[in-house]
């Protein structure tokens, strides 16, 4: 679904490439100014297969334990999914993350030096994206935990060059920031499950690079990319006994019980065409 939608956006690109900016007249392209716009895409995350539940089972807020039976085994050894769980066994298969379409609105300031256009731009929209991942007990049972972002906004630089025709290839980077929401399922129905901070700020930096014309004195259009990784982490959930036996792996853990955490890290990435009114 990816390639399908980004086929179209690479038709927009073309476009930009070729259209004509300003109607040729003696006065060079100013890009110099304020503008407001909007830009409309698509928004997919990397494959996480690799990525892990992390336990914490001695409260000492550092999540790298290892969740034990009563016989020493790994309690989590069946493995992990980077999806939701559609059993409580990995030969039951895993959701895929979504990917999926995003909108943002936009207002900036460029000025031109010669050639040279440096500015500044924010952003601000929402990715209807989805990221999950799962981890399996030999009980059996699943365990999974989802982030979606609620909104998303960033601050960044730009710094192209631009050509006489108004045609601006540019390079941009900057400060990124998500409310990021959680939450918890599972098929284990012994222990009891307390989620902390399900909303959290995730803050973090984004990079990227894009092309952009102008068509009219006062309107560009163009396509841009944005690597994006936000650094979240506060959420986690809290183990407890439950109407599980003495015996259950959460059970006999040095502090009594467990608390659950996955990686710091939630990246992005996004493709999507911009529209601009310029003052």
């Amino acid at each position: 679904m990816k390639t399908n939608f980004i086929a179209p956006l690479g038709a927009t690109l073309a476009l930009v490439l070729a259209m004509p900016a300003v109607a040729q007249d003696s006065a060079p392209v100013d890009w110099t100014g304020p503008y407001v716009g909007g830009s409309f895409g698509y928004n997919w995350q990397k494959k996480d297969g690799a990525e892990h539940l992390r336990f914490d089972s001695d409260a000492d807020g550092d999540y790298d334990d290892v969740i034990r039976t009563g016989t020493g085994a790994n309690a989590f050894s069946p493995g992990t999914c980077g999806g939701a769980a559609r059993g409580s066994t990995p030969a039951s298969g895993c959701s895929s993350d979504k990917d999926a379409i995003g909108w943002m609105g936009h207002v900036g300031y460029d000025r031109q030096f010669g050639s040279i256009v440096a500015g500044v731009v924010a952003e601000a929209g929402k990715a209807y994206i989805s990221d999950s991942v799962t981890e399996y007990s030999t009980t059996p049972a699943f365990y999974t935990m989802t982030r979606r972002i609620d909104y998303n906004a960033n601050l960044r630089a730009r710094l192209g060059y631009t050509t006489p025709g108004g045609i601006m290839p540019y390079i941009t980077g900057g400060l990124a920031y998500a409310k990021v929401k959680n939450s918890f399922s599972t098929s284990n129905g012994a222990n009891s499950f307390t989620e902390v901070d399900r909303k959290e700020d995730g803050w973090g930096y984004t990079m990227g690079g894009g092309i952009e014309a102008k068509v009219s004195n006062n309107f560009s259009i163009g396509a841009r990319y944005l690597w994006t990784r936000y650094n979240v982490g506060d959420y986690r959930v809290d183990v407890g006994a439950g109407t599980a036996p003495a015996t259950n792996p959460f059970r006999i853990t040095p502090s009594g019980g467990a608390s659950i955490n996955r990686g710091d890290k939630f990246d992005t990435q996004s493709v999507m065409v911009t529209t601009s009114f310029r003052f």
